[in-house]
């Protein structure tokens, strides 16, 4: 099974799962901090990753992604929705964006809480 490794300021998170899962799913499974505000059907940008490792081996790109990755923040040549984003046979890497952090924190008020007790939220840039 291929290895999805996630990669934020706050953790790395590595989870293993079949082929043919969301990226969105794998960091479900592995409590990675990807926000996905509309509950991952394309409908907004906030799932928005970096893919660091492995992009080769991703799913195609579909027009609506491309379409709702216009709308997102800081988007780049190996920017993905991971929402729409399956893994294929080979191990990856996702560098999880501020986009989707902070629409992660917004999701998860309590978690965004315990972070900023600790001094570990907001980032410091």
């Amino acid at each position: 099974m291929p290895k999805v490794t996630f990669k934020s300021p706050l953790a790395e998170v590595a989870v293993d799962v079949p082929p043919g899962t969301t990226l969105l799913d794998a960091a479900e499974k592995g409590e990675a901090q990807v926000g996905h505000s509309c509950g991952g059907v394309c409908g907004c940008s906030t799932c928005h990753v970096w893919i660091r490792k492995g992009l080769d081996s991703l799913s195609e790109q579909r027009d609506d992604e491309m379409d709702r990755l216009d709308m997102g923040f800081d988007v780049r040549p190996y920017s993905r929705l991971s929402c729409q984003t399956e893994v294929g046979g080979e191990d990856v890497t996702v560098e999880i964006t501020e986009e989707s952090l902070v629409a992660f924190m917004d999701e998860n008020p309590a978690i965004r809480r315990q972070l900023e007790s600790e001094g570990k939220w907001p980032l410091k840039k």
